[in-house]
């Protein structure tokens, strides 16, 4: 479990009430390590760095996915080299096998919009190249497989509580690894590379707020609750819009945390149709946040990259609806949602 590092006004010792929130979230989610930080970028930053990425290595990152989960890596000073997806958008052991180099450093598997995707894949790909498994859990937190938090197979997993988010506290996340030596670094980077034997090298002020610590424990009193909420209401639109033509709701694991109900498009110029019900007050992921293959972003064009780009992951994206759910959310809503699909689907059809 996690324990207090360094003496309290120590530069690297949190606040006491963010220590009890590392304590509860690690009780919960069952690891040894919990370190609570600014943003689920800055976990993911914070898990990289104390990985030893930095200039000269790289980093094998899902195509599908979002920037946020890349940025931390060029931000290192690494490469990012971009892996195509499955159909399914599970990650592509035959693509990143061929993308491994001597120069991988780690591989990240990003469960996205709550999807867990094969996590006995991702370890075993892990394994066999000898390389630690970094998850992007930061759209996953309450998602589980057989009965357990979703992304802890991996060496350190990440976790975002952004107001957005099922765990909300305005701004902040957490990572969590049983890996004491990653905790350690982590906790260094987060406070400056401050360690309680002195300064360790550089790093970055990722502390969280004693105050949103305080609204982060609060939030934990009734997860559950939300999390059955959510369900609840994405098993509603997946029922709804599975009576609406042209969309095809695609059917979540078991133990998935619902982040966002999906659907895939099968109208004409699928990705112009999402951007339509986003003008329409219909907020999803490529019609409203432009979510595009990270190996199309201009900000991290890769000038090494050779061969075709990660082709699946375009088209995945292309004709899916991903529909933006939170906590302001109720079967009201998620009804005039499908009532606006349902029409704009109507007249889409018949202009097209």
């Amino acid at each position: 479990m996690t324990t207090p590092t360094a003496p309290t006004g120590h530069p690297a010792a949190p606040d006491p009430v963010v220590e009890i929130y590392e304590r509860r979230l690690a009780a919960r989610l069952g690891v040894e390590h919990v370190v609570a930080v600014s943003s689920g970028t800055a976990a993911l930053h914070c898990a990289l760095a104390a990985l030893g990425v930095g200039p000269g290595t790289e980093v094998l990152v899902p195509a599908l996915t979002v920037i946020m989960s890349a940025a931390p890596v060029a931000h290192l000073g690494a490469r990012p080299v971009f892996v195509d997806c499955l159909p399914d958008g599970d990650l592509d052991p035959h693509d990143a096998t061929a993308k491994t180099t001597p120069r991988t450093a780690a591989i990240m598997q990003v469960q996205l919009w709550g999807r867990t995707g094969n996590q006995t894949l991702a370890r075993a790909l892990a394994d066999r190249h000898g390389l630690p498994l970094v998850v992007d859990s930061c759209q996953a937190l309450g998602s589980t497989v057989d009965s357990h938090q979703a992304g802890l197979h991996g060496d350190v997993a990440c976790f975002s509580t952004h107001d957005l988010k099922l765990l909300r506290t305005g701004e902040g996340g957490f990572l969590t690894t049983d890996n004491p030596t990653i905790a350690a670094h982590a906790r260094a980077y987060r406070s400056h590379g401050h360690t309680p034997d002195g300064p360790a090298g550089l790093g970055h002020n990722y502390r969280l707020a004693a105050a949103l610590a305080h609204l982060g424990l609060a939030e934990l009193d009734h997860l559950d609750d939300t999390l059955a909420h959510r369900v609840a209401l994405t098993t509603l639109a997946h029922q709804l819009l599975a009576e609406v033509p042209g969309l095809e709701p695609v059917p979540a694991d078991p133990g998935c945390n619902h982040y966002a109900p999906l659907a895939r498009i099968t109208l004409p110029r699928p990705r112009a149709f999402a951007e339509h019900l986003a003008t329409r007050g219909v907020p999803n992921s490529t019609g409203t946040f432009g979510l595009v293959p990270l190996d199309h972003r201009p900000q991290l064009a890769d000038t090494e990259a050779t061969g075709a780009r990660c082709a699946t992951a375009a088209e995945v994206l292309e004709g899916i609806l991903a529909l933006v759910l939170t906590h302001r959310d109720d079967e009201a809503s998620v009804r005039r949602h499908v009532d606006t699909i349902a029409r704009e689907v109507a007249r889409w059809t018949s202009r097209h």
